[in-house]
């Protein structure tokens, strides 16, 4: 999902520091994603991933997000410089599971999407001559 699902989304980075191996069945200790929670005073934000990361050989597409110090706000994340310390959850068959922290700040806009197939450069135009007419 590279777009977010409201407008007023908020799109969020975690890093994940714990598990130290996350990054060995995962591209990347980034995961990129969105949130409503931001509008409410919730104490935990469920994050939407853009791609899903794989935990213990398991599949996940959703993060559920916690202050990793009591009396902590998720909220801080606007005026954080570095980000803010977490707790990361998975959903189990029995709920949420907090077993990974990391680090939330906010993200970047996502980057543009590629071309599609119709708009890619045929090496023709104004300032190229098409080598087939000569001009």
């Amino acid at each position: 999902m590279s777009d977010p699902i409201h407008p007023d989304a908020l799109r969020l980075r975690v890093y994940v520091s714990e598990p130290f191996d996350f990054e060995r069945e995962n591209d990347s200790n980034d995961l990129f994603g969105w949130t409503m929670d931001h509008e409410r005073d919730e104490d935990e934000w469920e994050i939407r991933l853009e791609r899903g990361f794989r935990f213990h050989k398991t599949a996940y597409d959703r993060l559920l997000i916690g202050p990793h110090y009591v009396g902590e706000h998720l909220s801080k994340v606007h005026d954080a410089l570095l980000g803010v310390p977490i707790r990361i959850a998975h959903r189990t068959a029995e709920g949420w599971h907090f077993a990974m922290t990391g680090m939330l700040s906010l993200a970047p806009p996502p980057p543009p999407p590629p071309p599609s197939g119709d708009e890619t450069d045929t090496g023709t135009g104004p300032d190229r001559p098409d080598e087939t007419t000569g001009s």
